[in-house]
């Protein structure tokens, strides 16, 4: 069965006339638009959010990508053959760097290298386990030239697994798979990535601007090897903002042709008669809870006392108010397979116990094992956004009434909030997960004690079993059944507690075209994209 992915199209009135400005320009084949944040990171190696995944999707290519419909097809790789025991990989000879050079497969075996040695730090450095021996590079236990990847000549990799992974080709189209070129990155050092001359692309488009914090500008690589398929010229970027009402402002003018909205601004749109799409985006929000042993959170008793006041209804229809939400309580979306259909109708979870009888008997249970009488406040992070703000006060009054428990909401920018979430700065952060690949442990190897995006640094040796476990076998029903125990364990440890799945309504110009939102891979996808006027 394939991914969830759909684009249902909204069927309102609009004025053309509105939106016709410098959002778009049909000769120029140029569009404009707005990001949420600047990226954290646009070096490979490191990058782990969706903002610069976005970028990254647009500049760089993997062995392989995926098409519109979500589906992997082709990339450096022209052809590919997946064993058991590993895969092989043949690479295109007319893929090109940026400044003309050939992409050869040194420059995907040094990647991978660099992403596993210890001094990288990468927070993805687990996405290679399943390659022989890159657990063990990364603790440094053997050197990376241990690593199970050789090239064989110039444009043949061959891939050693370390168990079997029959998702492996989905990997190769993440962010971290990207090619590197070794002569290129160790000019660099350290400096590597910070700006757009200190990066090398092989994708479709070239960053040939980068002022940080304000402006972003990808052109056209016309020595990408499928250049004559990519029909835009320039996707602009000259706003970055949380702000939707800004964002969407600037739709309303004309200045950008996309506008992703939230509940205010969705009234708005509809009321104006703005042409809208709805997108299933595959991601799940939740609390993330700090377990580092010198937090309150680290009890398990009071993080159930949380579990049992909180009713994700509430917060999807009263608080988001946005169309398509769902409320959840389980790690696995609607949108992860199982054995022969959804995950989540073959092993529906349990509901965990609610009700304020309930959670005072926890808050007790947590306060005698804390030796407390009143509790200190606790620090919710949290997005500046309006929807952030908006679910960050509805966490702190249902603490502060339903548990006496006071709450400090620390409002960050989304750079602001990974770096301080990777710190462990928090005692509760408004959190979510997008999926990188289509198999259900890219999201049940996310509370793994090694994962890096474990930021909460939840540790059970029973719940790393069940990983190592489901990665062992290529047997779906066993590993469905893997994954059903890590549901009912998470329920009960509630290291992270689940809010809802979200559903994303956008406006956009009725002149572009082509756009496709990504599952995997990096959203929003503007490699297929092209502007053309609408008929008189």
């Amino acid at each position: 069965m394939s991914a969830v992915f759909r684009i249902l199209l909204l069927c309102l009135f609009f004025n053309l006339s509105a939106f016709a400005a410098d959002g778009v320009d049909v000769a120029g084949q140029r569009i404009s638009i707005a990001l949420k944040s600047e990226p954290p990171t646009l070096n490979s190696l490191q990058a782990s959010d969706v903002v610069s995944s976005f970028i990254l999707n647009h500049v760089m290519e993997g062995l392989l990508q995926y098409n519109m419909r979500n589906e992997l097809v082709a990339g450096v790789a022209e052809r590919w053959q997946l064993r058991e025991d590993g895969a092989t990989f043949w690479l295109r000879r007319n893929a090109l760097w940026s400044d003309g050079k050939p992409v050869t497969a040194r420059d995907f075996v040094f990647a991978w290298r660099q992403v596993l040695i210890p001094a990288t730090a990468s927070r993805y450095a687990f996405i290679l386990f399943p390659i022989k021996n890159a657990e063990r590079v990364n603790r440094g236990e053997l050197p990376a030239d241990q690593l199970g990847v050789k090239a064989i000549g110039d444009y043949q990799i061959d891939v050693q697994f370390e168990r079997p992974c029959p998702y492996f080709l989905g990997l190769t189209a993440f962010a971290t798979y990207n090619p590197l070129r070794e002569d290129f990155v160790l000019a660099r050092g350290g400096s590597y990535a910070a700006d757009a001359k200190d990066m090398l692309f092989n994708g479709p488009f070239l960053l040939t601007r980068w002022d940080h914090g304000a402006h972003l500008t990808l052109q056209k690589n016309k020595k990408y090897w499928n250049a004559a398929a990519i029909r835009l010229q320039e996707i602009d970027i000259p706003y970055i903002t949380a702000d939707a009402s800004a964002v969407f402002n600037l739709f309303q003018e004309g200045s950008i042709a996309m506008a992703q909205l939230d509940t205010a601004t969705l009234q708005e749109a509809s009321a104006r008669g703005a042409p809208m799409q709805l997108f299933d985006t595959g991601a799940l929000y939740f609390l993330e809870f700090n377990l580092q042993p010198n937090r309150m959170t680290a009890n398990v008793h009071l993080r159930r006392a949380i579990q049992a006041i909180f009713a994700q209804e509430q917060l999807t229809d009263k608080v988001i108010g946005m169309p398509g939400n769902l409320p959840t309580f389980s790690l696995f979306p609607r949108s992860v397979k199982g054995i022969n259909g959804n995950f989540r109708d073959e092993f529906p979870p349990t509901p965990p116990p609610r009700g304020m009888a309930i959670a005072k008997q926890e808050l007790a249970l947590a306060q005698s094992e804390l030796g407390i009488k009143q509790w200190p406040p606790l620090v919710l992070l949290a997005s500046v956004s309006a929807t952030g703000k908006r679910q960050a006060e509805y966490f702190q009054q249902l603490l502060q009434t339903g548990l006496n428990i006071p709450v400090r909401i620390d409002n960050q920018i989304f750079k602001l909030t990974i770096e301080k979430m990777n710190r462990g700065d928090f005692d509760i952060a408004m959190a979510g997960w997008l999926p990188d690949f289509d198999d259900a442990i890219t999201f049940g190897d996310l509370l793994a004690s090694w994962n890096e995006n474990n930021r909460g640094r939840y540790n059970s040796p029973r719940y790393d079993a069940l990983v190592n476990a489901a990665n062992a076998t290529g047997d779906q029903s066993k590993r469905m059944l893997y994954f059903s125990e890590m549901q009912k364990m998470l329920i009960d440890d509630v290291p992270i507690l689940p809010t809802f799945e979200s559903t994303e309504i956008y406006a956009i110009n009725p002149e572009l075209h082509g756009v496709s939102r990504a599952l995997f891979g990096g959203d929003l996808d503007f490699r297929h994209a092209y502007v053309e006027a609408l008929a008189k």
